[in-house]
């Protein structure tokens, strides 16, 4: 009877272990918006909180909410953009804790970066040219064809391509777009490599503070797990802080995600991490994308961030 109430004793000890470390895979692109979660993966953060999570890299911001869907990965990290259009189209996707947010320093690390031979003075020199997106009505398009609207520009005039961060370096030097929309460590490589210049830091023009990229899962599987939400966010929360204030180890965790070089990543501090998202942030996006006719319904801000 002891070794039955001994077996029973350490089976239960493994299963409440098992239970406490609820597994996620976590989706984000090569950039350095989801350091929060990099570096709560690196520094065992989500493990500290019961979270067995892992993260999985997507080329392209674009197809994260499919990602979601398709329970590939139960949390992603896609740009406003991709998210406020995901869930016009009928996807049924909730924001649960903030990531990034454009401010003047992350908003300097963005640009219309041109190859060589293509002379860009003004934003009237991107008409007719072939610009290489990391994801098309993504963050870095939409602000970009908000501020060729805001300087006269017609952005039917513009002809845009999806390209994914990793190979933009490869197809600017192939000739294959003349400028793509990227933002830094690739501005950097690119620049030192001489494959061009900068033509346009058009975030910067556009001095926003609003979201550039939050997490966001699938309602039903959010509300099915609201104890794994609560953990995530509390590591986030954690982990946000070591980004904002540790840049050392936010950027070997950048580093060794992206697969970036360690030093070209500490070029560039990483975006301000900010792990509360509020429902009134999405406000400026749902206006910019409306005027863009990127959005069909009038989308209501209350429902679309988990409480």
């Amino acid at each position: 009877m002891t070794k039955v109430l001994a077996t029973l004793a350490i089976s239960l000890a493994l299963t409440g272990s098992a239970a406490a470390q609820a597994r996620i895979q976590i989706g984000c692109t090569a950039t350095s918006d989801c350091a929060s979660a990099m570096v709560a993966a690196d520094e065992g953060i989500f493990k500290k909180h019961g979270l067995d999570a892992e993260m999985t890299p997507i080329g392209i911001n674009s197809n994260i909410p499919a990602a979601i869907l398709s329970n590939s990965i139960q949390i992603g990290g896609p740009t406003s953009t991709v998210f406020l259009q995901a869930v016009d189209g009928g996807l049924d996707l909730v924001a649960i804790a903030g990531a990034s947010t454009m401010n003047p320093a992350s908003n300097g690390n963005i640009t219309a970066f041109v190859r060589n031979g293509i002379t860009i003075k003004e934003p009237k020199d991107f008409v007719g040219k072939k610009i290489g997106a990391p994801g098309l009505n993504a963050f870095l398009h939409v602000l970009f064809v908000k501020w060729l609207v805001e300087k006269g520009v017609d952005p039917k005039s513009v002809n845009f391509v999806e390209v994914t961060f990793p190979t933009m370096a490869d197809i600017i030097k192939s000739g294959g777009v003349d400028a793509v929309l990227t933002a830094e460590p690739f501005v950097t490589r690119m620049t030192n490599a001489g494959l061009g210049s900068v033509g346009a830091r058009y975030a910067v023009e556009l001095a926003r503070n609003d979201p550039i990229i939050f997490y966001a899962a699938s309602r039903e599987w959010a509300e099915k797990n609201t104890d794994t939400i609560r953990k995530f966010r509390e590591a986030i929360a954690e982990s946000a802080q070591i980004v904002n204030g540790d840049p050392e180890k936010a950027f070997a965790s950048i580093a060794k995600f992206t697969k970036q070089p360690l030093e070209l990543v500490k070029a560039t501090p990483p975006n301000h991490s900010e792990p509360v998202l509020k429902p009134e942030q999405l406000a400026w996006w749902i206006e910019v994308m409306s005027s863009q006719k990127m959005l069909q319904s009038k989308l209501d801000t209350a429902t679309l961030v988990l409480n």
